[in-house]
C-alpha cells in the first residue's frame, strides 16, 4: 500500500551507496514532471530503503512529504532489500559497494548459499565465496545453505552423495526423485550413486577434484570429464581447449557455434565486474533482464543435456 509520509521523518542512515547520493541524478530527478515511483522505508526506523535520491529531488522541489511503501520485516532484511533494490535500478552501487554489502550479508545471513548472496549484491558467486573465507577465520563451515530456489543443500557434493549411498541401502525401493529430496541432491546425481553401489564401487568418484569451502547449491551432477562444482576461469578455458580438440565439436556447425558459446564464459572475475561496472545506468535493467532471460536459456540447455547423458548411461 502506497501511503503520504513526512519527508523530515525519514532517516538516510545505513545505506549500502558509501559514497551517498549523486547531485547531478538528483537534480535530473528534480527536473522529471511525473511522479517519480513510491521510495521503499523500513517502517521501525523510517530509514530509507530505496529512494534517497528520489527523496532528495522531492526536497529540491520544495515537498513535504513523498508517496512511500512500508517495509515491515527485520533490520538485516530491510538492508538486504536496500542492497537488492540497488542493483536492480537507478544508479548502480559500485564494486567496493557491493562486496562490502555481501561481506555485511555473510554475517546477518550466513545460512545463505554463494550464489543466493551474488544474486542479491550483482558480484560473482566466487567472489561470495572468497569474501566468506575471509570472514569465516577459523570458524567451522557450515554443512548446508539455503539456495536461490529456497532449498538446503549439503556444502560439499561428497556429503550429499555419502547420505543418498546410506538412504538407498536402507531403503533401496525408494525412487530417484525421493532420495535425491532427502539428501538435497539432483535426481542424476542419485542415479550415479545407486549405479556405482550396484557396481560396488564407491559412490564418491575417485579422483575428482572437490570443493574447497565452496558451495554446490543449486548444482547438479558432475559431467563425465569431471568439472568441479564451480571451475575457475582458468578452469572452464582449459575444459574448452579439450572440447575444441574433440573432432565431434570442431567438424559439425552446431559444434563450433557451441564452443564459441562456451568461450564467451571463459572471462575471469575480474573481468565480469569490470564489465558490470561499466553497463549504462539507462540500460541497466534491459542489461539485467536479458542476462536473466540468457541463465535461464543455459540453466535449461545444461538440464536436458544431463538428462539426455544420463538417459544414455
Amino acid at each position: 500500500m502506497v501511503v503520504e509520509v513526512e519527508i523530515s521523518s525519514l532517516s538516510t542512515g545505513d545505506s549500502p551507496r558509501l559514497s551517498g547520493a549523486d547531485q547531478e541524478h538528483v537534480e535530473a530527478l528534480a527536473a522529471v514532471h511525473s511522479p517519480l515511483p513510491p521510495i521503499t522505508v523500513h517502517r521501525p526506523t523510517m530509514r530509507i530503503i530505496d529512494g534517497v535520491h528520489r527523496v532528495r529531488a522531492a526536497e529540491l522541489r520544495g515537498q513535504s512529504k513523498i508517496a512511500a511503501r512500508f517495509f515491515d520485516g527485520a533490520a538485516a532484511d530491510a538492508f538486504v532489500l536496500a542492497v537488492e533494490s540497488n542493483i536492480a535500478h537507478g544508479i548502480p552501487l559500485t564494486t567496493t559497494d557491493r562486496k562490502r554489502a555481501a561481506d555485511r550479508i555473510i554475517s546477518t545471513h550466513p545460512q545463505w548459499s554463494d550464489r543466493m548472496i551474488a544474486s542479491v549484491t550483482g558480484i560473482a558467486p566466487g567472489t561470495v565465496a572468497e569474501l566468506r573465507r575471509r570472514s569465516q577465520g577459523g570458524e567451522p563451515a557450515r554443512t548446508s545453505r539455503i539456495g536461490q530456489d529456497g532449498r538446503i543443500r549439503p556444502v560439499s557434493g561428497a556429503e550429499g552423495r555419502r547420505l543418498a549411498s546410506e538412504i538407498i541401502a536402507e531403503n533401496p525401493s525408494l525412487s530417484l526423485r525421493q532420495v535425491a529430496r532427502a539428501a538435497s541432491i539432483s535426481p542424476e546425481t542419485v542415479r550415479d550413486v545407486r549405479n556405482r553401489m550396484m557396481r560396488g564401487e564407491d559412490p564418491q568418484p575417485q579422483g575428482r577434484r572437490q570443493p574447497h569451502h565452496g558451495d554446490n547449491a543449486n548444482r547438479g551432477a558432475l559431467g563425465p570429464v569431471g568439472v568441479a562444482p564451480r571451475a575457475s576461469a582458468q578452469d572452464r578455458a582449459a575444459l574448452v581447449e579439450r572440447l575444441k580438440a574433440d573432432p565431434a565439436l570442431r567438424f559439425s556447425e552446431t559444434g563450433r557455434t557451441l564452443l564459441r558459446l562456451l568461450n564467451l564464459h571463459t572471462l575471469d572475475t575480474e573481468e565480469w565486474e569490470r564489465i558490470v561496472d561499466r553497463v549504462p545506468p539507462h540500460c541497466g535493467v534491459v542489461v539485467a533482464h536479458l542476462a536473466k532471460e540468457c541463465a535461464e536459456m543455459w540453466t535449461e540447455f545444461a538440464e536436458r543435456v544431463q538428462r539426455k547423458v544420463a538417459e544414455m548411461a
